[in-house]
């Protein structure tokens, strides 16, 4: 029987601007741990943890990934972008969240910090797209509460805004 290599590890994570610094941690931790149990970054919600839901999606190197399946050390040197990340220092919301706001996108919240993180990614990478164009961009988050239909609102409401890339 193959030993398990238990040995801990430290290295440094740049989450939303800033470098922490990470001791101690096994080498199989995920991401998502290592974000909301050693960062204390909360906001990024671990669902089904097999990668299907989208609820522990974050940015990294601007491109969704799912971080209940990356590991921790595999996102040294990258830049991670998490739902803390979107407001402003102040608090001010920013454009998509306030668009989600504004137009009932939430319910119970579980899966918003999934889907904003791909809307995001998605008004960075589109211009305009049509109502079926942003469905499918939303089709590996899963929301049991609204339906989609006031998401896909809110995302659509940014498409002709000037700066929404910026979101």
């Amino acid at each position: 029987m193959a030993e398990m290599n238990t040995e801990s590890m430290s290295y440094t994570l740049t989450v939303n601007g800033h470098a922490y610094s990470v001791y101690d941690v096994e080498p199989r931790m995920l991401l998502a741990d290592v974000l909301r149990d050693v960062l204390r970054l909360t906001g990024t919600h671990l669902g089904c943890e097999h990668g299907v839901c989208g609820a522990c999606t974050v940015l990294v190197d601007g491109r969704p990934v799912r971080s209940c399946l990356m590991l921790g050390a595999q996102a040294r040197g990258r830049s991670i972008e998490t739902i803390e990340g979107l407001a402003e220092a102040d608090g001010t919301l920013s454009p998509l969240q306030a668009a989600f706001w504004t137009h009932h996108a939430l319910q119970c919240g579980f899966c918003t910090p999934g889907v904003l993180m791909t809307a995001k990614h998605f008004l960075a990478t589109h211009e305009t797209a049509t109502r079926q164009e942003i469905r499918d961009a939303l089709s590996g988050n899963l929301c049991r509460c609204t339906g989609y239909q006031t998401i896909v609102d809110a995302i659509e409401s940014l498409m002709a805004r000037p700066g929404a890339s910026n979101s």
